[in-house]
């Protein structure tokens, strides 16, 4: 009897998929505990370790990391003398941001227009079921060509560095000939994309304290220094008048050489509104790809609703760096810390603390692997051609894995496209996306265990 083609056994899978990524989507995983319960982090677990049992993964187990949460691994022991590929995807989510804000009910896999809404659908949760269907296809069409490890992370949101110093304690764990991050995504719904470079992070919150407790604004200010202004002076230090990014000693003038991102599509994309103007100096890819850029993304201050006339005595932000490929990002919190410290007005005292940081990516695509999936794009996506191109978000393991594995090939794939608003209100996968690539990666991995038998 002759196996069906993967595209056909894939678009079989696909209904049991969405079951499958619904049952995911409905744990609650944001991997803070002070904003939703480690029981919905632990039961994420417990489903994509089960998940891998069932496939026939070996020596599947729960890795508690050094940040307190799990990663869950796996082994699928492939034929003698195969090469062996890592498939990485992480189960954590960023919270839900305001429920209210969503047309469906974020946990809640949802089916509208033509996608799938939840939140992870397509970041990463949807990752982790790509590697599912890739590799069901491969068994259904005589078995999987390469030995696979598998690891999902639990805290790659947050950016607290568990799996990474795990790893670096466990050097053996995750090595592999190739590593399949399955947390990017395509420029264009449609378009196969690799990802070339990734932009590093640097997280810190920063807390201006001028007085020993709140006064009434009416007996004291315009004298006494009110904290929340300082706040908004300092934070206002790190952006030039047109929103460029400007903190001391941190260079910003790099360009992107590769595939451009017009202005128009990318306001459509963001959903800038009319007559609002893009910050930053020249192209979008360079704005977005190849320069630093910096996000105040938590204030702490007294909301609207029940405010009191009082000056602050306190108050607190926290603030992202994105840094990208030839910036070390080491350096970079050190240039903003000080940038923090120095530029404080009326000598508020100020109080620094890094909460995560990663290292800047940039991908070997001269290496063999990326042809094997050049190769497997053009074959799932009849008519395309694989594009690269830069992703301004990180994934701090990238770095950790390159320096420990640095005879290994790394590419970057996943689900996650303009339309997808990942890290937004209304996230969603689209499920033409979710079949392509999961084609994709299983025509991947069949071309590239034919080219270590050459």
């Amino acid at each position: 009897m002759t196996a069906r083609p993967i595209p056909e056994t894939v678009a079989s899978l696909m209904p049991r998929a969405r079951e499958e990524l619904a049952e995911l989507v409905a744990f609650q995983s944001v991997a803070d505990p002070a904003v939703f319960p480690r029981s919905e982090c632990e039961g994420a677990a417990d489903w994509v370790a089960d998940a891998l049992r069932a496939e026939g993964f070996t020596d599947v187990a729960l890795l508690d990391t050094p940040d307190g949460t799990q990663s869950v691994y796996g082994y699928l022991p492939g034929p003698a003398g195969a090469p062996t590929v890592l498939l990485y995807a992480h189960y954590d989510v960023q919270p839900p941001l305001d429920e209210s804000a969503w047309i469906s009910p974020p946990f809640e896999l949802t089916e509208r227009d033509g996608r799938w809404y939840g939140r992870g659908a397509a970041d990463c949760k949807g990752g982790f079921i790509m590697h599912l269907l890739a590799l069901r296809a491969l068994a259904a069409d005589g078995g999987v060509p390469v030995s696979v490890k598998v690891i999902a992370e639990g805290s790659e949101e947050q950016g607290t560095g568990g799996l990474e110093r795990y790893a670096e304690a466990h050097p053996e764990l995750l090595r592999a000939d190739t590593i399949v991050i399955g947390d990017t995504g395509n420029f264009r719904v449609g378009l196969p994309t690799v990802t070339a470079t990734l932009r590093g992070m640097t997280m810190l919150r920063v807390q201006l304290d001028t007085l020993e407790g709140n006064l009434h604004s009416g007996q004291f200010g315009g004298a006494a220094p009110d904290a929340l202004a300082a706040m908004i002076q300092l934070l206002a230090s790190l952006r030039a008048e047109d929103g460029t990014t400007t903190v001391d000693g941190l260079t910003g003038d790099a360009d992107w050489d590769g595939i451009q991102y017009p202005e128009e599509e990318f306001r459509q994309d963001a959903k800038v509104l009319d007559g609002v103007e893009l910050i930053g100096t020249g192209t979008v890819a360079d704005r977005i790809w190849a320069r630093p850029a910096v996000t105040v993304i938590g204030i702490d201050c007294p909301p609207v609703v029940g405010a009191t006339p009082s000056v602050q005595a306190s108050a607190r932000a926290q603030i992202s760096l994105r840094v990208p490929p030839g910036h070390d990002a080491a350096e970079a919190t050190k240039l903003l810390t000080a940038h923090l410290e120095s530029r404080a007005p009326w000598g508020a005292r100020v109080k620094v603390e890094q909460v995560g940081q990663g290292q800047p990516f940039r991908a070997d695509m001269s290496s063999p692997a990326y042809q094997a999936m050049a190769d497997a794009m053009r074959d799932a996506y009849p008519g395309q051609e694989m594009q690269s191109s830069g992703m301004g978000g990180s994934i701090p393991l990238c770095n950790t894995l390159a320096s420990l594995y640095p005879e290994a090939e790394i590419l970057l794939i996943g689900l996650s496209e303009p339309e997808a608003q990942i890290h937004a209100v209304n996230e969603s996968v689209s499920p033409e996306e979710l079949e392509r690539m999961s084609v994709a990666e299983a025509l991947f991995l069949r071309n590239y265990a034919e080219s270590k038998k050459a």
